[in-house]
């Protein structure tokens, strides 16, 4: 098998076997604690600009089947793995992990003790990397990490959204969705609930959005740190108010920001399908779905009309927000899984509720 590598910006280097394309990539190296859904993660548009490191040892048992994907095409810069499986046992499977990433354009490198590197990203938090099947030489691929921008230094949004707004037909509530990198997840669970969706790309105006007369607005999640998209803080901080709003992972931190909130950066950030979050106004506690690096400042929340309603039993961060007064509230997590247990879709409810309570 052909030898791969991977190079941190601190020197760590992690050598194993190349599987999918071949070449060389780099990106900020993230780790993902979930047991199932390696088709959800590869495919969720929040990692674009990211190599992403699973910590379950053995990936790609069951395959890859489209109707699993959360986007058309993956945005991974590299995948890492332990072991990885090339005879998938699933009725399901249309494709070998190792063929689509080859497909995708995507470096994967399997045999690496994922633990370690794992324990070396909590350690000393999330940092650029390159990964590589051309060349092994440390020094020279430490240098190009350490030369790489920052994730908080690009912008993501304009890769990996729609240029061209569309409308996914429904009999029921219409809700203007801002697409920054929408999962296909959250679509699906709004079609379930009979809702008319029309998609709108990130920096649509506000005229153009509110011209389709919407009972709701969704804010997406999506990729990178939240203060590169000052307009669409500056839009949603102009459609606060106008109607209900309702938004997961990025779309929580930019409602925060435009309220006049602050956010910063995670040491690893939350990346799996296992995070306990505790539901402030009802006291249950939630199993649920993370991929984010960025989390709000709670200490920004002061002196706002902001009541903070979820929060990580983990680490005690601020996992949802609830405007006082205003038809407005977002979750950090995804409410929708894909991949991850579906414990939190009441969320989608609420904002149905919502609408049909701002609609009277």
């Amino acid at each position: 098998m052909k030898k791969a590598v991977l190079a941190l910006e601190d020197g760590t280097l992690f050598t194993g076997q190349a599987i999918g394309a071949t070449g060389e990539n780099w990106g900020e190296v993230v780790f993902n604690t979930s047991m199932t859904g390696y088709e959800g993660v590869l495919t969720d548009p929040s990692y674009c600009g990211q190599i992403v490191v699973m910590t379950y040892p053995l990936i790609g048992n069951y395959g890859l089947d489209e109707e699993d994907f959360e986007a058309k095409r993956s945005f991974v810069r590299g995948f890492v793995i332990r072991e990885n499986c090339e005879q998938p046992s699933n009725w399901r499977a249309k494709n070998r992990l190792s063929q689509y990433l080859a497909n995708e354009g995507i470096i994967g490198i399997s045999g690496i003790d994922t633990r370690a590197l794992t324990r070396h990203l909590r350690n000393y938090g999330t940092m650029r990397g390159v990964i590589s099947t051309e060349r092994f030489n440390r020094d020279a691929l430490v240098a190009k990490a350490q030369t790489l921008p920052q994730i908080s230094d690009q912008e993501f949004i304009s890769q990996v959204t729609n240029k061209e707004p569309y409308v996914i037909p429904g009999t029921s509530y219409r809700v203007a969705l801002i697409d920054l990198g929408a999962k296909l997840n959250i679509m699906r669970c709004l079609q379930q609930r009979g809702c008319e969706i029309m998609v709108w790309p990130p920096f649509t105006p506000v005229s153009k959005i509110l011209s389709c007369h919407p009972d709701g607005i969704m804010i997406s999640n999506g990729p990178g740190d939240p203060v590169t998209v000052p307009k669409t803080i500056e839009t949603i901080r102009e459609l606060i108010g106008k109607k209900p709003i309702f938004g997961i992972c990025l779309g929580h931190q930019l409602i925060a920001l435009a309220l006049g909130a602050k956010t910063y950066k995670l040491k690893f950030g939350h990346r799996g399908a296992n995070h306990p979050v505790k539901d402030l106004a009802t006291g249950k506690v939630y199993i649920s779905s993370h991929n984010h690096g960025f989390a709000v400042d709670e200490e920004s929340l002061s002196g706002l009309d902001i009541n903070v309603s979820h929060r990580n039993l983990n680490d005690g961060t601020v996992e949802g927000i609830k405007h006082k007064y205003l038809p407005v509230f977002s979750v950090q997590y995804h409410p929708e899984a894909a991949p991850g247990p579906r414990d939190s879709e009441y969320l989608f409810d609420e904002f149905i509720k919502l609408m049909e309570r701002e609609g009277r």
